[in-house]
């Protein structure tokens, strides 16, 4: 095992390589996220990939959960549905503390990636290599529209919240659009896959520091004035990539709405 690989890590990784290994359901155990990205620390998640046999998948989704917890202590399990992924296994093992996703697919998934995987395990692997190394890798970048469809309707639920002095709901929406809009918008500028805010402040793709104008306390003034910055940042970031269709009147209406709410 590499030696930037945290010992926590590296010790799961053993156990979990030694099991898929004893277990015919499946035929390897590939590795996403920053274990190849890169800048794995001890507070790094495990992103692992449980390829199963065909016929098995079945057995293997039925008894996951089972599988999970014969690799160490859980102290916590769900599945993934709330990001749309119900092959996902999110869980928390302990003491010591690790993140792990479990993600458990069959062979048809090989063919489908966001990403090139480091094999950690497979029964054949110059195989499932070339197999991989056929793949058309898309991550999956956003276009122009799809901000330009979004913005404006994001930024005015959030103006709504603020009108109405919902302002923890406000901030989550100033969250939201960081993660979703700007993030990946200032990753797209920098020439790099868009990744929300994940490492944003080491990517260093935010040299000017516009995303610290998007942030305000439990302030109305404050976040309004956050909503405004992001209006700003927006409208520059679009330049790089100006949208086939921008929605019509946007920003002037939202802005004007904005000056006059709260006074109705």
């Amino acid at each position: 095992m590499s030696v930037s690989i945290p010992p926590v890590h590296a010790a799961f990784i053993d156990t979990i390589c030694a099991a898929i290994a004893a277990d015919d359901r499946f035929i390897a155990l590939l590795a996403g996220g920053s274990f190849i990205h890169g800048g794995m620390d001890s507070h790094s998640d495990l992103d692992l990939v449980l390829v199963a046999r065909d016929d098995a998948l079945a057995d293997v989704m039925a008894s996951r959960t089972a599988f999970a917890r014969s690799l160490g202590p859980v102290m916590s399990a769900f599945t993934g549905e709330h990001v749309g992924e119900p092959r996902l296994l999110i869980c928390l093992y302990g003491p010591p503390l690790l993140h792990v996703d479990l993600k458990f697919v069959g062979t048809d998934d090989l063919d489908r990636r966001i990403e090139r995987p480091a094999i950690l395990f497979a029964r054949e692997e110059s195989r499932i290599a070339e197999r991989l190394d056929r793949v058309a890798i898309a991550w999956p970048d956003h276009d122009a529209q799809w901000f330009e469809d979004r913005i404006w309707v994001w930024l005015h639920y959030a103006a709504t919240k603020v009108a109405r002095g919902e302002l923890y709901e406000a901030l989550g929406m100033l969250g939201w659009l960081r993660e979703h809009v700007i993030g990946p918008m200032l990753y797209r500028r920098a020439g790099q896959p868009q990744r929300g805010v994940r490492r944003i402040e080491q990517a260093g793709v935010d040299p000017d520091g516009l995303l610290a104008a998007t942030l305000a306390g439990h302030d109305a003034a404050e976040i309004r004035t956050a909503l405004l910055a992001v209006v700003d940042i927006y409208l520059s970031l679009r330049e790089d990539h100006l949208p086939a269709m921008p929605s019509t009147n946007m920003p002037m209406v939202l802005l004007a709405w904005m000056e006059n709410m709260g006074r109705s």
